[in-house]
């Protein structure tokens, strides 16, 4: 029979920078050591994924559970939808835009400079959010 899961996305546990504090929603980048942090640059080349969890997305799938570990670790989205972080100031955001890192940190933007976004792109809105922060459904799809 056909495999069956309730959630929306599938993430992978990565570890997480111990001073920071990333809710679900949170848009997250490598930092030089490899750990997470939340993105603080537009068109951020080093970008994961967002934290799941937030809204009514739960993850359907986590990879590389690592229940013992001695540092702290959280599913990051990697494929599907999840709901993330968002600032339409930059630009209104309209079903199917591309999105970015922003320089709101944890956040994502409109990608209006495509020349840029090549290796910082997120995914695809789908919902807008015409002005301010947010919090919409996206399909998770780095590029």
């Amino acid at each position: 029979g056909d495999i069956s899961l309730p959630g929306a996305d599938f993430a992978e546990d990565f570890t997480i920078k111990d001073e920071v504090f990333a809710e679900p929603g949170t848009v997250m980048a490598l930092n030089s050591t490899g750990e997470l942090v939340p993105c603080v640059d537009p068109y951020e080349k080093r970008v994961v994924g967002v934290v799941a969890g937030a809204g009514s997305h739960r993850t359907g799938i986590i990879m590389d559970k690592q229940e013992k570990s001695a540092v702290r670790r959280q599913p990051i989205a990697l494929v599907g939808k999840v709901f993330c972080k968002v600032d339409a100031s930059y630009g209104s955001i309209e079903v199917g835009d591309l999105l970015t890192s922003s320089a709101t940190h944890g956040h994502a933007m409109k990608v209006s400079n495509p020349n840029r976004a090549f290796g910082s792109v997120l995914g695809k809105a789908m919902a807008p959010q015409g002005k301010g922060l947010g919090l919409i459904p996206i399909l998770i799809s780095l590029q």
